[in-house]
This record gives structure tokens, C-alpha cells and sequence, in this order.
């Protein structure tokens, strides 16, 4: 009977160490809630309060849902604080890798004024636009790259397996080899007898370029790249003004302090160069010389935006012309995007074929003079 009780707890203590992997793994695997998930819960809750429901009865209600554990979570944290007696803006700045500084001012300036559930729902139309117009930009960068990665993978593909074999019949003829089968041949000869080192040197190279882009120096050139290049300034200039003033004119327009508005922006446009004029704007609002004056000082601000925000500051209508210009550059950005990516196909297949013919010349010709020789 001890023999038959100690195999049973042998089975069990095995049973549960099998049991305590699986969960393991599947706590590894779970991913932090995203955006997509914030917006979901914005939806909802703000469904939950257009029905009548208490905030407290609204999160209760969410902790039922099968939601990802993290978002899980974070709601019950909520719920916990908005029973204990804590606002709800405060309750959502504990989470503030979740919720930005522009959702929390926004949802504080709405208990303040009693419209939860409409700003709810236009922070869940801000999120979504927003994540639009990532996807826009993520689709326009996909193919060039992808191109650029093929092609790049052709050149070492022919160099790597098709001209060593054409090795012993160029060395008869070495002397009138075209210059860049010369140069193939050596490139190839170092790929196949050196391949580690051009490896090793890459990945330096990328590891090296990876940690300085997240040095104070290598973000500060980058940023002033993204609004001084001629070919890529238009783009980001846009998706700065897009973001910004979206923001801006959601939380002017319910009734959110100009300063907590310009510190949220900070938070939203990543680029030191773009916040820089943000932080000059907070300190032409301190001295009370309104936003105008800031944007005529900008030299990246399109001279259209600098007239329409004066005039809205003239005439105290800023969140109604800021609607505007965001609308209108979002539809431009699309524009120019789809734009890019047309231009981009054709000279990306002109670049394609003029690599191909180079490699395809430096093959033909010498088998052409190696014929004649022996003609």
C-alpha cells in the first residue's frame, strides 16, 4: 500500500511539474496589450456609459470578457481604484505605458464636464486614424524594401554559385577580361573565401548603427534628417502636423489646459526637433503671445498652416481650423504615399535590371572574345 501511495505521489508531483511548463511558456507567449487592444476597451466602456451603466458597474462588467490577461489586468487595477474613491483619470495615469498623457487629460477635462462617454468615443476615432495612417506609412516602406532585400539576394546568389564556375574559362583569358567581370570575380572570390568576414563586418555594422540611432547624438541627427532631407522632409513634416493637431484640437475643444495639451504633444510626436518648436509654443503661450507667433517662427511649418492657425487664433475658432488642417494633411499624406510607392516600383525595376545587365554583360562578353580566340 506505501509502495502503490508513493507512485501515486510520484505521478502527481510529475503531473503538475508537466503542468507548470505549459503555463510557463504560455506566460511567456501572452503579449502586452497594444493599441488595438486600447481601443477596444475605449469602445466598449464608452458603450457600456451611452447605456446608462456606472463606470464601476463598467469595468466589473469587463473583468467577465475573455480579454488578454495584461488588459485583464489593467481593468481590475481600474476598477480597484474607482471603487476605492480615486478618480478615473487618475486611476488610468498608474498606466501610463497603456495610456498616454493626452487620454488621461482628456478623460480628466470630461469628468470634470460630465461627457465621459463622448470623449471616450473620439479618443477610440483618434487611436484609430492614427493606427490607419501607421499602417499607410508601414505599407508605402514595405515593398522598396522588399525589393531592395531581392535584389540584394540575386547579386549574391549569381555571385556566390553562377561565376566560379566560369572561373577556370576566365583565367585563359585573364588579360582581357571587361573591368567589371574583373571586379565580379574578385567580389565573388571574397564572398565564397571570406564569407565570415563579411558577415562578422555586417552584423558590427548593424549592432554599432542599432545602439548609436539610440544615443542622444544619433537620434538628434536623425530627426533633423527627417525634416531637412528634400525627398522624405514633405512626409514627416505632415505626419508631425497630422498628429499634433489632431491632439490639439480634440483636447482644446474639451476644454483641456493649452500647456497639458502642448505637453501631451511632446509625448505623441516622436522628434526632438518637431518638440522643440512644441516647447517654444508652451513658452510664447506663457507670455502670452498665442500660438501664431510660434508657427510663423518655424521655418519646416507649410505657409498655409501658419495662416490658417492665425486666423483661428485671431478669430478664437484654433480647434475648429486645427480639424481642418489635420483632415487636410491626412488626406495629403495618403496622397503622397500612394504616390511614393508608385514612383518607387518602376525606378526600383530600372535599378533591378541595370544590376542584372551589368552581371549578364560581364558573363557574355568574355565567352564572346574566348570564341573568337578559338575561331
Amino acid at each position: 500500500m506505501a509502495i502503490e501511495l508513493s507512485g501515486i505521489k510520484q505521478q502527481s508531483e510529475q503531473s503538475n511539474q508537466v503542468d507548470v511548463i505549459p503555463n510557463r511558456l504560455r506566460a511567456l507567449m501572452q503579449k502586452k496589450p497594444d493599441v488595438q487592444d486600447r481601443i477596444f476597451f475605449t469602445e466598449q466602456l464608452a458603450l457600456m456609459l451611452e447605456t446608462g451603466m456606472a463606470l464601476h458597474e463598467a469595468l466589473r462588467a469587463f473583468c467577465t470578457l475573455d480579454i488578454k490577461p495584461g488588459l485583464n489586468r489593467i481593468i481590475r487595477s481600474l476598477m480597484s481604484d474607482v471603487e476605492e474613491g480615486r478618480t478615473f483619470s487618475a486611476a488610468l495615469s498608474k498606466h501610463a505605458g497603456f495610456f498616454s498623457m493626452a487620454y488621461v487629460n482628456l478623460v480628466a477635462a470630461a469628468e470634470q464636464g460630465g461627457f465621459l462617454d463622448r470623449v471616450l468615443n473620439e479618443l477610440k476615432e483618434m487611436d484609430e486614424k492614427r493606427e490607419k495612417l501607421k499602417s499607410t506609412v508601414v505599407s508605402a516602406m514595405v515593398y522598396p524594401a522588399f525589393l531592395i532585400l531581392f535584389s540584394f539576394g540575386v547579386v549574391v546568389f549569381v555571385l556566390v554559385f553562377v561565376f566560379p564556375k566560369f572561373a577556370d574559362l576566365f583565367a585563359r583569358i585573364s588579360d582581357d577580361l571587361p573591368g567589371s567581370t574583373k571586379v565580379l570575380m574578385a567580389a565573388s572570390h571574397a564572398l565564397i573565401n571570406y564569407w565570415w568576414l563579411f558577415i562578422g563586418v555586417t552584423l558590427v555594422l548593424l549592432i554599432a548603427g542599432h545602439y548609436w540611432l539610440k544615443t542622444a547624438r544619433g537620434i538628434e541627427t536623425m530627426d533633423r534628417l527627417k525634416l531637412s532631407v528634400v525627398m522624405i522632409r514633405d512626409i514627416f513634416v505632415q505626419l508631425y502636423l497630422v498628429q499634433s493637431m489632431r491632439l490639439m484640437a480634440m483636447s482644446i475643444a474639451n476644454g483641456v489646459s493649452v500647456m497639458d495639451t502642448l505637453e501631451a504633444c511632446r509625448e505623441v510626436v516622436r522628434n526632438n526637433v518637431f518638440n522643440r518648436f512644441i516647447a517654444q509654443l508652451q513658452v510664447n503661450v506663457e507670455q502670452g503671445a498665442g500660438f501664431s507667433i510660434g508657427f510663423e517662427q518655424a521655418d519646416f511649418i507649410p505657409a498655409t498652416v501658419k495662416q490658417m492657425i492665425k486666423t483661428g487664433d485671431d478669430t478664437g475658432k484654433l480647434p475648429q481650423v486645427m480639424v481642418r488642417v489635420a483632415d487636410y494633411y491626412e488626406r495629403e499624406l495618403e496622397k503622397k504615399l500612394a504616390l511614393f510607392a508608385r514612383m518607387v516600383e518602376p525606378v526600383m525595376l530600372l535599378v533591378m535590371g541595370a544590376v542584372v545587365g551589368l552581371i549578364v554583360s560581364s558573363l557574355i562578353l568574355p565567352i564572346f572574345k574566348l570564341s573568337r580566340a578559338v575561331a
